[in-house]
């Protein structure tokens, strides 16, 4: 009788409910091959909720602190990846912030290990996803703003930190704002990668929410990268960078310098342009649907200063048909009509 087949890599599973409890037991092994063994077996086991449900009940997660901590590269690697794993299900968020993991698991930014370093990202960004996660991130914008100095790095932990931060900033702008983050968002926005182009456009979109982020957009000279990037090959990187121009010309600053930088045509262009995509994709039309709705509202703003008046008014038909078109999207119709109101209005 053929003999059963063993996988050298992990260790050996337990039957049902006693699967869980038996492979934390064998954690505490002073081997490390023993723990690397454990923890791969961990890993394939919360592919199952009911699983994750049972290792966070039965309280084992704050074992793990001491694996974050270990001497071996590859039970630290494991372990991180063991947290991604958990971090899947909204049951393993709501325990790793209730947990004491944060602060050791933030200190593995640094590891030696690029494996490690991702899948602590990786953990990161799913907590920040909830208000709660975002919350408890924002004692860790220092670090990560220092992060989006390091070009080095790859692109998948480059998105993952500049989704983080969005998200962490969209909750509160000011920890970025203090730690030079227009400036440092700035850099990635010439980035040859799409990915992170749009992620620190989105991440700057963020921060320009506020007063005192719309003042850094137009005084870190960010606003021509920007209004380039009208015109970038992805629609997504457009649409943020839409949305970054639309806070940043609320204030009398932004709006001079777009003007000079010759915003109005682009924005026109934008909300002119039709594409028979929208019909056929249904994300790419809310995406189109998000950079007319800025551009709109980006014009009704420029409207507010003579020189953008001017220039709208022997544009002022194109506006009208969109505001007009019985056909078109009723928020973009009103959002056209609104910026009609605005460039005819006379005192």
């Amino acid at each position: 009788m053929a003999g059963r087949l063993i996988d050298p890599s992990r260790a050996p599973v337990a039957f049902g409910q006693r699967a869980v409890p038996q492979l934390f037991a064998e954690l505490q092994r002073p081997e490390a091959g023993r723990r690397q063994r454990a923890l791969a077996s961990l890993c394939d086991l919360m592919h199952n909720p009911e699983r994750i449900y049972q290792a966070v009940n039965g309280g084992f997660l704050e074992q793990l602190t001491v694996l974050i901590e270990d001497e071996d590269p590859s039970v630290r690697m494991k372990t991180c990846e063991l947290l991604h794993m958990l971090s899947g299900h909204s049951v393993g968020r709501q325990a790793l912030l209730s947990s004491s993991l944060l602060p050791p698991l933030s200190q593995l930014l640094d590891d030696s290990s690029s494996s490690c370093r991702r899948n602590v990202h990786r953990v990161l960004n799913r907590l920040s996803l909830l208000p709660a996660g975002a919350e408890a991130l924002l004692t860790l914008l220092p670090k990560l703003m220092l992060k989006l100095r390091e070009d080095e790095e790859e692109e998948e932990v480059q998105v993952l930190l500049l989704s983080s931060l969005s998200s962490c900033s969209r909750l509160d702008a000011l920890p970025a704002l203090s730690a030079d983050g227009v400036s440092l968002l700035g850099h990635k926005l010439s980035h040859r990668s799409p990915n992170i182009r749009r992620e620190a456009a989105a991440a700057m979109m963020a921060l320009s929410v506020c007063a005192d982020g719309k003042r850094r957009v137009c005084e870190e000279a960010v606003l021509p990268v920007l209004v380039g990037l009208l015109q970038d090959e992805d629609i997504e990187v457009q649409v943020n960078a839409a949305g970054v121009i639309m806070y940043a010309v609320i204030i009398n600053s932004g709006k001079q310098q777009c003007l000079d930088l010759g915003v109005v045509p682009v924005l026109l262009h934008l909300v002119s342009k039709k594409e028979e995509e929208e019909e056929q994709d249904e994300e790419r039309g809310r995406r189109r649907k998000a950079l007319v709705m800025y551009s709109l509202r980006a014009l009704t703003a420029l409207a507010e200063a003579p020189a953008g008046r001017r220039l709208l008014l022997e544009q002022l038909p194109l506006l009208v048909m969109r505001s007009e078109a019985t056909e078109e999207d009723q928020d973009i119709r009103r959002a056209a009509q609104t910026a009609v109101r605005v460039i005819t209005w006379t005192p």
